[in-house]
């Protein structure tokens, strides 16, 4: 036993071999036992050696000792166990005496490749048609967890009915497995929670068997009271058990997670065995990870005395996940100068999407690098189609197209991600022509292939090729049951993007048992987007049977954000409180919500409101000063609007053209020249911006308002860029309130040859003729109407009075208290009159 304990202190299997084959040469005397030899061939296998085995076993045939069982064993083990598996079959046939133990080394070999799940099912019918040996438990055990990964259950319930002639259904090791076929099968309730009550015997991988079972299966409750029942129990909770649970902890709402995980890390820190063992620190970080608690993650990891590559892809994982990416990317830079571990394709996977959430594609090429000079890398096709995603979220879908032409295996995932790049992209004809070549290689879409296909037609507006998508999914049986949830509200979402609200509807009605609230969400958006606003808010109304505060939905900010519109287009005041209510309540702290309702609130008159939102909110940002400065310039209180812009200034926030624009509308509205003039030179000057369209239209309104029309004009043919028709309108309403009939001819015409049929010119310019008795003007433009057969809509306004909402068109005597309204209205007339003696 010299070498054996050589290799002990040594520590290699290179060291030990060397040592073994120097003693061999130069002791003549020197003959290696049996045991020494199966221990290094044990070895080789644990270590995936094969040249060092295949040498090793030249030296067994050398020194005569294959005909030793024990040594055979060692040698089919090890090429087993290396994944040679013609050598091994060809051992396995020569052997004329295979026992039941050899019988098990050559099954569990090939079980260890899920590519020969049929030659082991082969082997085990051979052996169980044999008439010596027989299948033992150790059989059983290995055959049943191949039946449950290849969905042969019918072969799995053959194996039991076996296991119950022969009476091994008794055993221990053969009722765990089989509890864990059931369980991975979906039967977690009825087989597998059946054959645990069976086991006479249980010991802590029953338990565990039964807590995954759960786990896999979402049963959470039944599996964190089955880990409770266990403690009770007389087995104690080992490394796995650990691993198991941890995770349906992570599944809890948040605060009940931290409580029974703190209480499971408790536990663990009491059982030295379990505190000193990796895999139960790393479910402990992957845990932590999931609960958003990274200061713990980073505790662990440092206190850790041995680390293998989990524990590093469990906190960098973690890192990207809780949008730490910087700190992903610190750690991976770590990681590679670590000499005893290497990242392999899971690191790789966790860590390019950080990259591309810092759109570092420098950092990201960088990685590439590493990946190109590991061949067991570049050849994952897993961390290939991580790099089509990285690159095309940095923006080089050139070289993410590239890496989708060199993978050699592509998988379903590979032609996802391509497309998923073409899409975001705006590569309409490329995302055609890749997915008839999908369909050409005989690659059949899922719900992801679809999902992408009809977000890209939505945003194209091809509502053709959006059933399409949903009739494959029909005839493909990919929107069977209630599991394709995401795709039925993908198709909601492009139906409504589309105009067909018909379509939309449908399918929303036809999942009246199965909704979530993107599924609301989608048909809001979708009615929103067609201008149906009292169908957005019925289905709005309808996500709760009474009010806001006993929704079965719980409405997320999104859903806010989709109804807040209708709010203002159905001046609801009364509905725009009840969400503002909602927003308190469910403690959104969303700054574009909140926004929102700045903006909307003043929109519907309660300016007030507005003010009182913006003072309560702790943290504002742009978005919030925008919407308070837009409320001030709509209610014509341009001072106030002034000192919020000024107050943003010296709080150090830069502005962007949306506030800039209406900052100056406010002034404009106010009349405040001077300010209004000053703020449009800091465009260029102090915020090194060039100016907007809109923003030229603004200072051509403040100096028509001014009536500085002339000034106005000159302003306007000066511009370093030529104007566009809103600039030309302003102004001519500007001639039009000024009486500026010969700049208002020559305006007049510029805007005519841009826009010919906007009745709303010829209207001004008639007007503007009618003020300044110009008759045969008036004339000569009513005749260009009704040549150019132009009619103007009749005005519409609207009021919430106690609820409800009243339309009013011009020359529309429709209303129910017309009468009433009329009368009061010649009332008010009345005093006016009276009062300002008119």
């Amino acid at each position: 036993m010299f070498i054996t304990m050589v290799m002990s202190v040594v520590g290699t299997m290179n060291d030990g071999f060397f040592l073994l084959r120097q003693k061999i040469r130069y002791s003549a005397g020197y003959n290696s036992d049996h045991h020494t030899l199966a221990t290094m061939l044990k070895s080789c296998a644990a270590i995936s050696d094969i040249k060092l085995g295949k040498t090793l076993h030249s030296q067994v045939v050398k020194l005569g000792h294959n005909s030793c069982q024990f040594v055979c064993k060692a040698i089919l083990n090890m090429y087993a166990k290396c994944n040679i598996f013609d050598d091994c079959l060809k051992l396995f046939r020569q052997n004329s005496s295979n026992d039941a133990v050899t019988w098990n080394i050559v099954l569990s070999g090939f079980s260890g490749s899920r590519i020969h799940d049929s030659e082991v099912m082969r082997l085990f019918n051979k052996m169980h048609t044999a008439e010596d040996p027989k299948p033992t438990s150790v059989t059983i055990a290995i055959i049943l967890p191949v039946c449950a990964r290849a969905r042969a259950l019918g072969a799995g319930r053959s194996v039991h009915s076996y296991a119950i002639k022969t009476g091994l259904e008794s055993d221990t090791l053969v009722g765990n497995s089989l509890v864990s076929m059931y369980a991975k099968s979906g039967l977690i309730c009825d087989d597998a929670n059946a054959m645990f009550h069976m086991i006479t015997e249980k010991d802590v991988v029953s338990w565990n068997a039964m807590i995954a079972g759960f786990a896999e299966n979402k049963f959470t409750g039944e599996a964190f009271r089955l880990f409770c029942w266990m403690l009770k129990d007389s087995a104690v909770p080992n490394y796995a058990t650990i691993a198991n649970i941890l995770p349906v902890c992570a599944g809890l709402e948040e605060n009940a997670a931290h409580r029974f995980g703190k209480e499971i890390h408790s536990y663990v820190l009491h059982r030295p065995d379990l505190m000193d063992n990796i895999s139960v620190t790393n479910a402990l970080m992957g845990f932590y990870s999931r609960i958003r608690r990274m200061n713990e993650v980073e505790y662990l990891f440092a206190r850790m005395k041995s680390r293998d590559s989990v524990s590093w892809n469990s906190v960098i994982a973690g890192y990207c996940s809780n949008g730490e990416s910087m700190k992903a990317l610190k750690l991976f830079h770590d990681f590679v100068s670590v000499a005893a571990l290497k990242p392999d394709h899971v690191t790789l996977v966790s860590i390019l999407p950080a990259c591309s959430h810092l759109c570092n594609l420098k950092a990201g090429q960088q990685i590439h690098g590493y990946i190109v000079r590991h061949p067991g890398l570049i050849e994952d096709t897993a961390v290939e189609n991580t790099l089509i995603s990285f690159y095309a979220k940095c923006n080089d879908i050139k070289a993410a197209y590239r890496i989708f032409l060199l993978i050699r295996k592509r998988d379903l995932i590979s032609w996802n991600s391509i497309l998923d790049a073409f899409a975001e992209s705006g590569f309409d004809t490329d995302f055609v022509n890749m997915l008839k070549w999908m369909f050409r290689e005989g690659i059949k879409p899922d719900s992801v292939t679809l999902i992408s296909t009809v977000q890209f037609s939505a945003t194209l507006s091809r509502v053709g090729t959006v059933k399409e998508a949903h009739a494959y999914a029909i005839k493909a049986h990919i929107l069977l049951g209630t599991t394709e949830l995401k795709l039925r509200n993908a198709l909601i979402d492009a139906y409504g993007k589309c105009g067909n609200m018909l379509y939309a509807s449908t399918l929303f009605e036809s999942l009246s048992e199965n909704r979530n609230v993107v599924t609301c969400n989608s048909m809001i958006s979708g009615y929103v987007n067609c201008g149906l606003h009292d169908n957005a808010n019925m289905i709005f109304t309808t996500m709760s049977e009474r009010d806001l505060t006993t929704w079965n939905l719980m409405p997320d900010a999104l859903t806010i954000m989709s109804i807040l519109p209708v709010c203002s287009q159905i001046a609801s005041v009364h509905l725009l409180k009840q969400c503002h209510g909602y927003v308190v309540r469910a403690c959104f702290d969303d700054a574009c919500v909140l926004g929102t309702l700045i903006d909307l609130y003043s929109k519907c008159g309660s300016i007030g409101s507005a003010h009182n939102l913006f003072k309560s909110a702790f943290m504002k940002d742009l978005v919030m000063f925008t919407a308070m400065v837009g409320g001030y310039a709509m209610h014509g209180m341009g001072s106030k609007a002034l000192g919020v812009y000024f107050n943003m200034l010296e709080l150090g926030i830069e502005p962007d053209h949306v506030i800039i624009t209406t900052i100056l509308s406010a002034c404009s509205h106010a009349g405040l020249l001077n300010e209004g003039l000053k703020i449009f030179d800091s465009i260029d000057k102090l915020h090194r911006l060039e100016p907007t369209m809109e923003q030229y239209g603004c200072v051509v309104d403040l100096l028509a308002r001014a009536g500085r029309v002339n000034d106005a004009y000159s302003f306007v043919t000066s511009m370093p860029v030529e104007a566009n028709a809103n600039i030309w309108g302003a102004l001519l309403g500007a001639c039009r309130n000024h009486h500026e009939v010969e700049i208002g001819c020559d305006v007049a015409d510029r805007l005519f040859s841009m826009e010919a049929n906007n009745i709303g010119n010829y209207v001004v310019m008639s007007n503007l003729y009618a003020a300044n008795a110009r008759w045969d003007g008036v004339a000569e433009k009513r005749k260009l109407m009704k040549t150019r057969e132009l009619k103007k809509s009749a005005g519409s306004s609207w009021i919430e009075v106690e609820g409800r909402n009243n339309v009013f068109i011009a020359g529309d005597t429709s209303h129910p208290y017309r009468n009433n309204i009329y009368s009061t209205l010649l009332n008010l007339d009345t005093h006016i009159r009276e009062r300002f003696k008119l």
